[in-house]
């Protein structure tokens, strides 16, 4: 484990990248993505200014490790949920689900234009996540040439319904103050 001494304050630390990407949670909870920083991570994290650079070079770096943490964050719950469960029902409102439950990640991973798309380690860990997603679809869904436009409608449906919640778009009258109760039953009405 690492010790250093930063502004009179002792810190330790196993995973510095780690430690990062949790204040970067804390930070875009608090402020959205446009409002974070690499010297205010740097603070969060009781660390040098240049600590974060070392680690991603610039914001655009930082918020593409991020991304690709929350596309495998969302890769595991889906496929969690799929093995336990079978339903693409539950598949769905787990996507929901997450969006609330891991909001900064959700509020970075689908604004490309805040981090480096073309990075591979990002591309992938969104792969796994659509994959996952798709697994539940492919059981409920036609075959043939409608695959793909099935495949878009189901993720349009639950990222949008995911976005409105989160959003607070919806009146309590419409959808209710349960979250899950309100996405099984948007997701029935489709199914």
């Amino acid at each position: 484990m690492t010790q250093a001494k930063t502004a009179g304050r002792p810190y330790h630390h196993g995973d510095l990248r780690r430690a990062l990407l949790a204040a970067a949670a804390e930070a875009i909870e608090e402020a959205g993505p446009a409002a974070l920083s690499l010297r205010d991570l740097a603070r969060r994290a009781g660390v040098s200014h240049a600590a974060p650079a070392h680690h991603f070079g610039d914001k655009a770096g930082l918020l593409t490790a991020f991304a690709a943490e929350g596309f495998e964050l969302l890769a595991a719950a889906l496929q969690r949920i799929w093995a336990e469960t079978g339903s693409l029902r539950e598949l769905g409102v787990g996507y929901v689900r997450f969006a609330v439950d891991h909001r900064a990640h959700f509020e970075v991973m689908f604004r490309p234009d805040l981090y480096h798309r073309d990075d591979p380690e990002v591309l992938a860990a969104g792969r796994r996540a659509r994959d996952a997603l798709r697994v539940g679809v492919a059981a409920h869904r036609p075959g043939g040439d409608e695959a793909e436009r099935v495949d878009l409608a189901a993720w349009s449906m639950v990222h949008g319904f995911a976005t409105l919640w989160l959003g607070g778009a919806f009146s309590e009258r419409e959808v209710g103050d349960d979250l899950e109760a309100a996405a099984r039953e948007v997701i029935r009405q489709v199914l």
